[in-house]
């Protein structure tokens, strides 16, 4: 039964690196950027970030849309989960940190348990070579507000403490992204 789980967690993390910017093995961009936790800005640092544990840095469209929405959600109530395996979690995407503000403290959403960076200017997804789609000019999101930024493509990145990239998530829904990513770090944290 633990081989099977084993052959499962291998094939899942194989299947999503096929969609992954960066590969496993390489040193994940470091980057500093203003950020959100329960509507509180400050200035997260990966860096700093790592000293702590493994992070798992997710990229996602847009706050306050469908798919994101599930996402940080998903993300909020597992915390625990993460914590426990001694890792923590931050959000990436080109929201403004205005948005960032209302989105992080939301309690359906974020609710105070992740922080959420703001990528503006979209230096962040460069560098991780992350996928940038233009937003549709007059989108607007869950709220009817529009939105005004490109969307990011819905990819997670597990760096350990030592600054690599030790797996990736792509092309799943955003409750299994979720999934796979806590599976990753418990399996790191059980090494």
């Amino acid at each position: 039964m633990k081989k099977a789980f084993i052959t499962t967690i291998v094939a899942g993390v194989l299947a999503t690196q096929a969609n992954a910017a960066l590969e496993t093995g390489a040193s994940a961009p470091d980057f500093t950027a203003p950020a959100s936790l329960d509507g509180s800005e400050f200035t997260y640092s990966l860096k700093d970030s790592l000293s702590a544990g493994p992070t798992v840095v997710y990229f996602y469209p847009s706050a306050y849309t469908q798919g994101c929405n599930i996402q940080a959600h998903t993300f909020a109530i597992n915390m625990d989960k993460f914590r426990e395996a001694g890792a923590s979690v931050v959000g990436v995407s080109l929201d403004s940190i205005e948005r960032l503000n209302d989105f992080s403290a939301d309690p359906e959403y974020c609710a105070g348990q992740l922080p959420v960076v703001s990528d503006a200017d979209g230096s962040i997804a460069e560098s991780y070579d992350i996928q940038v789609r233009g937003g549709r000019e007059g989108a607007t999101d869950t709220r009817g507000v529009e939105i005004g930024h490109g969307f990011a493509e819905r990819t997670t990145f597990i760096v350990s403490s030592d600054g690599k990239v030790v797996g990736t998530v792509g092309g799943v829904s955003p409750e299994e992204n979720v999934t796979q990513s806590l599976q990753m770090i418990e399996s790191l944290a059980s090494r």
